[in-house]
């Protein structure tokens, strides 16, 4: 009889590693469960010398393109949906990982695939090959894959995990989208101040100068700010690169990155968008994780790690060990007051009734509309201020140059 090799956890979240005999992996899988551990990795010993065996054979490896970076969000959405339809389909999954390989253009995600079907034709499984790819599988990827793995739901898990991408992508692109307007043209008004400021001015101050024209104020204010950017022209184009480096680097340091994403939150309309999108990611990230069999410790850590805001991840922190210590998530969380009250409220029924992962996707849906919502306020309220603004730095600039030229004209006319 054959010995099995398993990692596990416990209902408490602890790994365990140990090794059990049986007649077949499914077998092995079964009493591990009956044991009450759920788990995340099991393999036969004896593949371990057939694997070292295959990879000593003289098969020719397949070139690999030259890439930089990681796939985008895009990609990664089209092949979790390809994958999901083809294992509907019932093909098997090395057959359906080659048939997406070779209609993928050379990139991170080919590479990827090329080592993951090697991976598995050598005996490892599916998640096992994900993870040694971060760059184009994350780690809340991999570890749904394990649990479908492990339940025996892989065809559910994938449409599950593609849905809940194409969701995530959609949000990402409607913020994207409303912003673009409001960014182009400030871009443009400040390249256009900036150019009045480098080649205009310095030519009617040579005139104001010829003709000894007194300079109000205005006019002044105005010739300063124009030698200001002619002496640090290039400090005006660094200047928001250097901010960026600044910020960076603030957001290494936990404490800095805790200041700057607080002080975000605090922003008017602006914060509220980020806090309403980080809700509704995090929220839709724990529930398909929870759906999806993950075990609730191990969701809560990758739902920390993928928050993308410190504040975030210091009450995920603050709800793991309350999880640890036998509580519930709704006490942390309302003490965090990152949420509102109907969201606690909704998670403590959830609690309360089993259908955590249920209520935890409707709050989702119903953040994501209220995104969109602030989203289209916020782009409404920046259009009039910009018109205003941009409205009075040109009347600035154009008063405060023909206030002189009123001036010299009425000495040449007397």
């Amino acid at each position: 009889m054959p010995t099995y090799q398993y990692e596990a956890m416990d209902h408490t979240g602890r790994e365990v590693k140990d090794s059990i005999d049986a007649s077949t992996q499914e077998e092995a899988a079964q009493l591990i469960r009956q044991k009450g551990f759920f788990v995340t990795k099991i393999s036969e010993k004896a593949k371990k010398s057939a694997r070292k065996s295959a990879a000593k054979k003289g098969g020719r490896k397949k070139k690999k393109s030259f890439t930089i970076g990681r796939i985008s969000t895009k990609q990664l959405c089209t092949f979790t949906r390809q994958l999901s339809t083809l294992q509907d389909a019932g093909l098997p999954i090395l057959r359906s990982l080659k048939i997406l390989e070779g209609q993928c253009r050379p990139g991170v995600l080919k590479n990827s695939l090329g080592d993951v079907v090697e991976d598995i034709e050598s005996g490892m499984t599916l998640s096992e090959a994900f993870a040694k790819h971060p760059k184009a599988f994350d780690r809340l990827y991999c570890n749904m894959i394990k649990a479908g793995e492990a339940g025996g739901a892989l065809e559910a898990i994938l449409q599950r995990l593609a849905d809940f991408k194409e969701k995530s992508q959609s949000l990402k692109r409607r913020i994207k989208s409303a912003m673009v307007y409001p960014l182009v043209v400030i871009s443009v008004a400040c390249i256009i101040v900036g150019f009045i400021l480098y080649f205009i001015i310095p030519k009617f101050e040579a005139i104001f100068k010829d003709f000894g024209v007194p300079l109000p104020g205005m006019t002044t204010f105005l010739i300063a700010a124009s030698h200001f950017v002619i002496k640090y022209f290039y400090l005006c184009f660094l200047a928001p690169l250097f901010f960026w480096i600044f910020i960076k680097l603030l957001y290494r340091n936990r404490t800095g990155a805790y200041v700057c994403d607080r002080i975000l939150l605090m922003i008017p309309v602006m914060g509220t968008i980020v806090e309403k999108s980080t809700v509704a990611r995090t929220m839709r990230t724990l529930g398909t994780l929870v759906q999806s069999g993950v075990p609730i410790l191990e969701s809560l850590n990758i739902v920390r790690d993928t928050a993308g805001n410190a504040v975030f991840e210091r009450a995920f922190t603050r709800i793991y060990e309350s999880i640890r210590e036998g509580e519930t998530i709704a006490q942390p969380l309302r003490e965090s007051r990152i949420v509102d009250d109907i969201v606690v409220n909704m998670i403590d029924v959830g609690e309360e009734t089993g259908e955590l992962d249920t209520m935890l996707n409707k709050i989702a849906d119903n953040y994501d509309e209220e995104v969109e919502t602030a989203v289209e306020s916020l782009v409404s309220l920046l259009e009039p201020i910009m018109i205003v603004v941009l409205g009075g730095i040109i009347g600035f600039i154009v008063i405060a140059l023909f206030l002189p030229l009123i001036t010299l004209i009425t000495k040449l006319s007397g």
